[in-house]
């Protein structure tokens, strides 16, 4: 007998839970925002929307369905099952948080703040859930958006879809070997801030701001073309390292490897730096299209 689909609904700490979490009280953290020319009710404002988007979601889900709840933080500790419909009830990046964990499972993105939200990834409103769920479980359109992904040398793996980042775990300088993976050669020496690999869907957000720095002339992709992007964050010069290699495409099949050569590089996707691979002293990795997508419903 198979099992019934199981509704998770992912879901992060408001900014009123994060004030109440470090103030302690409503009170306080009226008073500390008040202090700086803040009202606090705008925040218990989206809040309460946040809140009661959840509840409408949660009771959206079929009497004959499972149901679960996790929270950002928790994501990394979370088993997701095959049978799942994952519905991300909150912001654009929030679905981006989640896709690294997923393998193949429809996300139905929920907007919580419409007007606020860009809506790229959070398409539906609350009021819509139980036909998407209903459309979901039963093969309804979905959006195969490519993600990228992160493979070192000892086999740790990173996914992400809007782009993974490689670089110093703080202010220092990143040093390292860059050039097309299966090249013979070593690479470029290279001393730089780091190197931002994106995806069309990745071309929306800080991939977009990199490419419009750099005046850049190259084709932005579109979110389920199967092409990513990469940039070197302000790469040096000087007589060890040089800044021929700095931005380019990479098609199916083609991969970017990189070669440490720092006594420390840290790797993460979608800004989830708590969740990172750490590399070392000529330790690789190799960067490229994800076998994996995300399905999301349109």
């Amino acid at each position: 007998m198979s099992l019934a689909p199981r509704a998770v609904l992912v879901h992060r700490r408001t900014e009123y839970e994060e004030l109440l979490g470090r103030h302690g009280t409503h009170g306080q953290a009226a008073f500390f925002l008040s202090s700086r020319g803040r009202s606090i009710d705008e925040v218990v404002g989206r809040h309460a929307r946040t809140r009661q988007a959840l509840r409408e979601v949660a009771a959206a889900v079929p009497l004959t369905w499972r149901s679960s709840q996790v929270e950002r933080a928790d994501l990394d500790r979370f088993l997701f099952a095959p049978e799942d419909v994952v519905v991300v009830v909150g912001q654009d990046g929030l679905v981006a948080n989640t896709a690294k964990y997923l393998a193949g499972q429809p996300v139905v993105g929920i907007d919580t703040d419409p007007g606020r939200n860009p809506g790229v990834l959070v398409r539906h409103r609350c009021a819509d859930t139980a036909a998407l769920l209903r459309a979901a479980s039963t093969g309804g359109r979905t959006e195969d958006l490519t993600m990228v992904e992160a493979v070192a040398d000892d086999t740790q793996r990173l996914l992400a879809l809007n782009e993974i980042y490689l670089g110093p775990p703080g202010h220092q300088t990143a040093r390292y070997r860059l050039g097309p993976d299966g090249e013979t050669g070593p690479g470029e020496a290279q001393a730089s801030s780091g190197v931002l690999v994106g995806t069309g869907t990745g071309a929306t957000g800080w991939l977009r701001s990199l490419w419009l720095e750099r005046g850049s002339t190259a084709t932005l992709p579109a979110p389920c073309d199967r092409q990513l992007l990469w940039f070197v964050r302000e790469a040096w010069p000087s007589p060890a390292t040089g800044t021929s290699r700095t931005s380019g495409h990479l098609e199916e099949e083609q991969g970017l490897r990189l070669t440490v050569e720092s006594d420390r590089l840290v790797v993460f996707g979608d800004g989830m730096e708590a969740d990172a691979l750490q590399l070392t002293w000529g330790q690789s990795v190799r960067l490229g299209i994800a076998a994996t997508s995300l399905r999301l419903l349109v």
